[in-house]
């Protein structure tokens, strides 16, 4: 038995770090994917957050305009008390 049967013909050895041309031009590759798809998403939430600060603020118009009509309805009911 030799030592050569024992060593795979696939892996470089051991500490040996030595990525093919390929590979790093594949990582580079899916790197670049996945950035492009993080911009994407946080475009997307910047698009959200608009909108959710857009209808909050109309939240807050509708909310202050029940205020105004309850004080209206709660003067008009005073009003009335007071005649009968």
């Amino acid at each position: 038995m030799q030592f050569d049967d024992f060593v795979s013909q696939d892996s470089p050895g051991w500490g040996v770090t030595s990525p093919k041309t390929g590979d790093i031009v594949k990582d580079a590759m899916k790197k670049e994917k996945v950035m492009k798809e993080i911009l994407s998403a946080q475009e997307d939430l910047r698009v959200m957050l608009a909108k959710v600060e857009s209808t909050q603020k109309e939240v807050d118009k509708l909310v202050s305009g029940n205020e105004t009509l309850q004080m209206y309805i709660d003067n008009l009911t005073v009003q009335m008390a007071k005649r009968r």
